[in-house]
Formats: C-alpha cells, structure tokens, sequence
C-alpha cells in the first residue's frame, strides 16, 4: 500500500522513535467462530426473531450503485457529505426498518459486537443489509466510503472482501442458522447523526467490527475495530480475488524478519496464543504492564517497517482521521513494545503479534479453519484505542 502519510517518514522516525487467549497449561480450547457459548434464555429470543430475519443471499456491495439521489449532497468528501447521506437514507426505509437502523446510543449497545456469524451472536443491533432495496444499500456504501479510506485492501474495500469471505462460506457450509452470508451483517446508527451530540456509526457481522464514534461533528474514537476472515490468505467469490488480511500478516511478517536474533529472542512472549485478547466482550483484558521489545530499540529501517504494519489498521478509516491517529502514534513510539509468539512468518497456527503503546493495541493471530473444513488457518485482528476506544463513551 502507499504510504501517505508524511509524517512517519523514516528521516522523522530516526528522530523519534471476546474470544479468549489461553496461554501454555491452559487446556481449554476458546469457542472460535465454530463454538459459541451457550444462549441464555433472553439470547435464545432474540435468535429466534433474528433467524426470521436473515436470509442466504448476497448483497453485492461492490457492484451496487450509489444512487443518483446521492448527487443531492455534493460532492465535497467530509462529515457534512456523510450527514446528508445518512438523511437520505433514513427518509427512504420504513416505519420498521427505521425501527432497526436508527437506535439511541448506549455503550451497553455499541459493546454488541462480535467476530461470530449473525446467527451466534443475536445481540448485535441494527438492520440486516439484505432487508434494504438496492438503493439503500446504495446510500450505506456511500455512508461507509465517506468514513472509511478508498485504497484497495483497505477501508471500503476490506469490508467488501469480507462480505465476499461469507458469501464464500455459503457455499460450502450445510449451517445456514449461522447465518453465514452477506445478506446478514448489521448496520445501524447509535445515536441520532448530527452537529451535537455524540453517535456510533455501527457496521458490523462476521468477522466484522467498525465503530466509529462521533462527538460534536468531530470523530472522537475510531475504535474497536475488529477484522478476521476465512479462507485466507485469499480465495475467489463474487468476481474477483480476495485477500482482505493479507496484507496486515505480510507487514507484521516482514517486520519480524527484519529483526536481528537479539531483537527476536526479547520480543517473544511466553506462552501460546490461541486467539487475540481484545476481542468482543473483552473490553478490560488489554495488561496493564509491557511485554516484548522496546520500540526504542529498532533502527530507522525496522520503525518504517512497525509504522507501515500499524497504518495497515489506521489506514481503514478516512485519511484526515487516519492521519491524526498515526501522528499520535509515532509520537508514543518511544513507550511502546513489539511482541510475538510462534514463528515470524506468522504463517502458522497460534502464530500471534502485538503492539502496545500507551494508546494503541493491535493484535494479529492465527487460529484453526471453522467455517470452510478446509487444512489451514485463518486470522482475527483488532485495532484498540486506550484513550478513546467507544469514543471514550463510559455509558
């Protein structure tokens, strides 16, 4: 990908610097995308309603047009030109759809992600994407490119490719209460959109978490923001090759690699990690304390190569925003620590990485295949913030 963002040039970084994870003797496997939890009996309710709601067909949000109605906002990319779209939206669906997509903001409600199929986890607020005409699904991947960037593999993009992911898996899996298909993932705004107040843009299903929170007009956390996707590292759906993930494994890989023996040996973490620690309903399991290397540590070279891994993550949302966070980021440099468990080429299952600075936390980890039956692994991913995760929303 391109680097855009001049400020973590290498000349400037010379000068700076709920899934579960078990650990070696921890002999329970985590539940994966295959296993969910039991249902309570609330839960259960709720995946009966749901199942009435899903379907097994694919939305096709690449090849969906964005509407000519959307000419109406202009032109000009920002947060106006979002507003303006989302009213048009809202004006366009039903009494009960609206009843869906548009829900007061909680963080109870914006905690309701998950990296499982629709059908595992019911909680997940909003409206299915397939229960909207093609024009509203329009205006959603109109929304959705006004908050995200429009390179390949990233933003707008990822998401597409990941809506490919449980398409694919349609294909080939005989559960469809999972719910696996493009059809079934959420979208939903927590809080009503505007100049004031604070809201979630919420998108979000399998393997799938976007949460960008707004307050006062101005994007106040862009996290959590979670990614997984199987078959990987790429498979062939909807007309096209996708690798939505491939290129955060292929940063982190190369990163390792550049590291010296020395540099290698201090990085590893004890244990093994079966699955990312900041995963859905795992908001309070990021350690207080730092493992792994010191940032500090690495040469210029070795830091481009950190910095390119982390904008990888950063680099999904819009680029304004995009470029604040990486700016905040290199300046926390000298505070943060690189980790792995498993092999450098992060190639293998458990092979795991971290970064955590006194803002951000990234994992990448490999686990198992669930869903496809297929020899091999598949990743789950998540970008936190510290600070502002949910928007720094307490309630």
């Amino acid at each position: 990908m391109s680097h855009r963002f001049a400020l973590v040039g290498v000349a400037a970084l010379a000068a700076l610097l709920v899934s579960p994870v078990f650990a070696q003797g921890h002999d329970s496997p985590p539940p994966g995308d295959g296993g969910p939890p039991p249902m309570s009996e609330e839960d259960q309710a709720l995946s009966k309603a749901l199942q009435a709601r899903m379907g097994d067909t694919s939305t096709l949000m690449e090849s969906v047009p964005i509407p000519d109605a959307a000419a109406e906002c202009g032109e000009t990319p920002g947060y106006g030109r979002m507003l303006c779209l989302i009213d048009l939206l809202k004006a366009d669906v039903s009494e009960d759809v609206l009843g869906q997509l548009q829900l007061d903001y909680s963080r109870t409600e914006a905690e309701y992600w998950s990296n499982l199929p629709a059908g595992a986890f019911p909680k997940r607020p909003g409206v299915l994407l397939g229960e909207l005409n093609t024009k509203q699904r329009g205006l959603v991947k109109a929304i959705m490119m006004e908050a995200t960037s429009g390179e390949i593999n990233e933003g707008w993009d990822e998401m597409v490719q990941t809506l490919n992911a449980d398409d694919y898996i349609n294909t080939v899996s005989t559960d469809y209460k999972a719910g696996y298909s493009s059809y079934n993932t959420k979208f939903a705004f927590l809080g009503t959109p505007g100049s004031t107040g604070v809201w979630e843009l919420y998108y979000g299903g399998h393997h799938m978490a976007f949460a960008n929170t707004y307050v006062d007009g101005e994007l106040a956390g862009a996290t959590p923001s979670f990614r997984g996707v199987e078959p990987f590292p790429y498979f062939e759906m909807n007309g096209r090759v996708n690798q939505p993930l491939t290129q955060e494994r292929d940063a982190f890989a190369t990163l390792l690699s550049a590291l010296s023996e020395d540099q290698r040996a201090v990085a590893e973490l004890e244990g093994t990690y079966r699955d990312i620690l900041a995963g859905p309903q795992a908001d309070d399991a990021i350690p207080d304390s730092f493992e792994g290397l010191p940032v500090a540590e690495l040469d210029a070279d070795q830091t481009a190569l950190l910095l390119a891994a982390i904008e990888t993550y950063v680099g999904d949302i819009s680029e304004p925003d995009a470029a604040a966070y990486m700016e905040r980021y290199t300046s926390e440099l000298p505070d943060t620590y690189l980790g792995y468990s498993g092999t450098p080429q992060l190639s293998a299952e458990d092979d795991y990485v971290r970064v955590h600075g006194p803002s951000l936390w990234i994992e990448f980890s490999l686990q198992s295949n669930k869903s496809t039956d297929k020899v091999g692994n598949h990743p789950h991913s998540v970008w936190r913030d510290l600070t502002d995760d949910y928007g720094g929303q307490a309630e």
